[in-house]
């Protein structure tokens, strides 16, 4: 799944705004504002962010 949809998936289920989300998944507030406006992030940021998903959505189950 594309990083931005799986994003804002999450951010929907658990109604987290942009700027929670990134602060708490990267240190960065604008990060999904940022990805939205077509950043691309690094291979490591990418798999740090869904690392970070997967753990939440374990949490969830």
């Amino acid at each position: 799944m594309h990083l931005l949809r799986r994003i804002e998936t999450y951010m929907k289920r658990t109604s987290m705004p942009p700027t929670r989300f990134g602060r708490d998944a990267v240190g960065d507030p604008r990060f999904v504002f940022d990805l939205r406006n077509g950043r691309e992030p690094r291979p490591p940021t990418r798999a740090r962010v869904h690392a970070w998903l997967d753990r939440r959505e374990r949490e969830r189950s």
